[in-house]
């Protein structure tokens, strides 16, 4: 009777290994299925977040061309004024540099 008993605690000691290893089996498929879930879950939150950076930078790039824009207008109407603001100047003293320079080339010194 002792082998019987000794038998059947073996068959249930391999039963329950089995078990145990079916168990484990289970647990790392269901822990790579996750992983792999996660993974995929972070690729779209990077797709996301890279679309809404993306779109963003392109509303910057378009909002600081449309300033340019008025930019450069601006420098055109300051370049204009400051040239015409060095035309005035010119003209104001041109007679009185036109009289220095004919006085010094006109004078003869000894």
């Amino acid at each position: 009777m002792d082998a019987n008993r000794r038998q059947s605690g073996i068959q249930q000691l391999l039963a329950a290994e089995q078990e145990a290893q079916q168990i484990v089996n289970a647990a790392r498929a269901a822990k790579s299925a996750r992983l792999r879930q996660a993974k995929e879950e972070a690729e779209r939150e990077i797709a996301e977040y890279r679309a809404q950076m993306e779109a963003e930078f392109q509303r910057k790039v378009a909002e600081s061309s449309g300033d340019s824009g008025a930019n450069v207008k601006r420098l055109e109407l300051e370049t204009a004024a400051k040239i015409e603001q060095l035309n005035q100047q010119a003209a104001s003293i041109s007679p009185e540099v036109i009289q220095m320079l004919l006085r010094h080339v006109t004078t003869v010194k000894n």
